[in-house]
């Protein structure tokens, strides 16, 4: 077994940890426009696929409701709304004081 395997403490270690979780771009500049250009697409393809997930998920939702309600009579042309009321009085404010007033007290 290597002497360094068990020695965390060393640069040397910290130096591999960080180059596997660091990804590097390639120098050609060919190959980074073209890496670049893939992420975009795949990018492109995750949005559009859930813009489309995501209306399915609102028609299935919208039909289910409509499924749900078939057959029951709806209320139409109501003409009242039952329920209790109450009358709420205006409330009563005292009326301001001038400045004048409070400095002649």
């Amino acid at each position: 077994m290597f002497a360094q395997t068990f020695r965390f403490g060393t640069s040397h270690f910290h130096s591999r940890v960080r180059s596997a979780f660091e990804p590097r771009k390639p120098r050609h500049r060919l190959l980074r426009f073209a890496l670049g250009v893939i992420g975009l697409g795949v990018l492109a393809v995750l949005v559009a696929f859930s813009v489309v997930l995501g209306a399915a998920m609102i028609a299935i939702g919208v039909t289910y409701k409509l499924w749900k309600q078939r057959g029951k009579r709806m209320a139409r042309n109501a003409q009242h709304i039952e329920g209790e009321f109450r009358v709420v009085g205006q409330p009563v404010l005292e009326p301001r004081r001038d400045e004048s007033q409070t400095n002649a007290l």
